[in-house]
């Protein structure tokens, strides 16, 4: 299992704007190979940054794989306007089982489906 982590910045005047523009692309990354979930939130303390974690079965499944991808082009083509710099990325390994005190957390993590302030797993 591997996570993508996106530091997405966006413009403050388009904060609202990225969220809604974000619902439309998600069907996009939702279908790729190897997709398990994913969750996009807004910093609190930065509410400019969103953070996009995005839960992979392998590492090829996003790079090459969805990134090499029509699919990620127009993914992007939907998003870039609203980013005031370039998106960081990384990549982390884990099984994403932290929420052992909290069984329904864990079981909507671990499914995608988990509702989260400022953000959600689809």
């Amino acid at each position: 299992m591997i996570y993508e982590i996106a530091l997405l910045p966006v413009h403050k005047e388009y904060v609202e704007r990225f969220s809604c523009a974000f619902a439309e692309v998600a069907p996009l990354l939702s279908r790729a190979k190897g997709y398990g979930g994913h969750l996009l939130a807004r910093g609190v303390e930065t509410p400019e940054l969103f953070n996009l974690i995005v839960r992979w079965e392998s590492l090829e499944d996003h790079t090459p794989g969805f990134e090499a991808s029509e699919d990620h082009l127009t993914f992007m083509t939907g998003l870039q306007k609203y980013f005031s710099e370039e998106p960081r990325v990384y990549h982390i390994e884990g099984e994403g089982e932290s929420f052992d005190t909290d069984d329904d957390m864990s079981s909507a993590v671990r499914t995608g489906n988990a509702s989260a302030s400022r953000g959600l797993w689809r």
